[in-house]
């Protein structure tokens, strides 16, 4: 093991030594503990805080997964079971046609649905809006933009899928509907006190930590922000307490991980988020196919967030990545730094 470290700290100092990074943090282990390495750079060590940023979809898809398991729910629900017809119509048109009450839950949660994504999509200005000013931005807003603008495609079509904020959005408001509670009461019914998780948590006011992150070399603080795109992309937490989470989410203890065998759809992303699959609410990342040069084995489960953050599973090398970079102006650079490491570990 000593060499592998050594392997891991050099990837680790290699990743840091680019001019975007200004902190990081990573922790390293097996299913079963007896292997762990951590390391950090600019201050930053695996009980510093930082923003999950999409990383939460896995929080979120826990909580829809357990609720289906209890029977609360079905992923062929449709949406328009949980939302006014009112809310939902003109969502999704496509070549003329109306699919807006036809969406299920299980569109969503994989990224089907076709549904376009209002930051990445809107005008050019909409995502330096985000990065030049704080504000909130409601469930019932996003909707609104969103039928602004044009689906992708029609819900399930054949192998598409389109990544999308607005899907989990979605389906973080039907998990307060059915629980009749608020997101951040069932993350910590689900998910929080299940696993001891001290240091997790959904920002709700402003007394509430809220960690900076940048963008190029500008430190942006966003808690408005943040506090909007709960179920999305709000939830902030630390090394040590993503490591516990990541290995309940894929080791079954938060919910029955036989789902994964029966939920084992996953399609390729969008051209810009290549070589990204998704499956039921996590990301899929292959290592034996082109961008690696078919040097890899395996795949990486997990995801990553806009913000840095990073958190997969290489079951392959029985190893699990997690930790943040703390950049929001170049989204690859966690995952290609999840590759480096399991490529390294997986032969």
């Amino acid at each position: 093991m000593k060499i592998q470290k050594q392997k891991l700290k050099k990837i680790f100092e290699k990743t840091t030594k680019n001019n975007l990074i200004h902190e990081s943090v990573l922790l390293i282990e097996n299913s079963n503990g007896d292997f762990s390495y951590h390391n950090g750079y600019g201050g930053k060590k695996t009980d510093t805080p930082f923003l999950l940023a999409s990383i939460t979809k896995l929080f979120t898809s826990t909580c829809i997964l357990i609720l289906r398991e209890q029977g609360k729910l079905s992923l062929d629900d449709k949406i328009a079971k949980y939302f006014q017809e009112d809310t939902l119509r003109d969502l999704h048109v496509y070549k003329g046609q109306e699919y807006s009450m036809d969406l299920t839950l299980s569109n969503l949660l994989f990224h089907t649905s076709g549904l376009p994504d209002v930051i990445e999509e809107g005008s050019s200005k909409a995502k330096k809006r985000v990065i030049d000013k704080d504000r909130k931005i409601g469930i019932d807003e996003i909707i609104i933009k969103t039928k602004q603008l044009k689906p992708h495609f029609a819900p399930d079509n054949g192998k598409k899928a389109h990544y999308a904020n607005i899907n989990f959005d979605i389906l973080g408001k039907v998990i307060e509907i059915v629980t009749d509670s608020t997101l951040e009461d069932v993350y910590k019914q689900y998910i929080y006190d299940p696993l001891g998780l001290k240091n997790t948590y959904l920002p709700i006011d402003e007394n509430d930590f809220v960690p900076f992150v940048y963008y190029k070399d500008t430190s942006l603080y966003r808690p408005k922000m943040v506090r909007s795109i709960r179920a999305s992309g709000g939830c902030i937490s630390t090394a040590r307490d993503l490591m516990i989470f990541i290995k309940a989410f894929f080791g079954g203890r938060l919910f029955n991980k036989a789902v994964f065998r029966g939920l084992d759809i996953n399609n390729k992303l969008q051209a810009t988020m290549s070589p990204i699959h998704y499956g039921a609410g996590y990301m899929r990342i292959p290592l034996g196919g082109l961008a690696t040069l078919f040097m890899g084995k395996g795949e990486l489960l997990g995801h990553s967030g806009s913000t840095g953050s990073f958190a997969f599973y290489h079951p392959v090398s029985d190893l699990f990545f997690v930790g943040d970079v703390n950049q929001i102006a170049n989204p690859a650079l966690p995952v290609r730094l999840a590759m480096r490491l399991a490529m390294s570990t997986g032969s």
